[in-house]
């Protein structure tokens, strides 16, 4: 990876659509919701961990919410990042 790849500056649409016409994940969509919810999310880890924690955090998050309907895990995605701003962990309940 030397920087000057044909995907180097992309914004956030054109990115989506890349990873989407990867073999395997033509079907993982994303709403505008679930975006900003996730983008807060990964803000929150960043700022009250180490920064590394951001893309972790999201995956797992991911991994955890997938079944669940696009609404509910922004939802979900949103309550978590409030709780975990406030400095509270998993045993306030999920």
């Amino acid at each position: 990876m030397d920087g000057t790849s044909e995907t180097q500056g992309l914004n956030l649409d054109a990115w989506v659509a890349l990873l989407q016409a990867v073999p395997g994940l033509e079907s993982a969509r994303i709403t505008r919701d679930e975006q900003r919810a996730l983008l807060d999310l990964t803000r929150v880890a960043a700022h009250r961990s180490e920064r590394i924690a951001a893309p972790i955090t999201a995956f797992l998050v991911g991994l955890a919410l997938a079944p669940l309907e696009p609404e509910a895990r922004a939802g979900k995605i949103r309550e978590l990042a409030i709780r975990l701003d406030a400095g509270e962990g998993a045993s306030s309940g999920a």
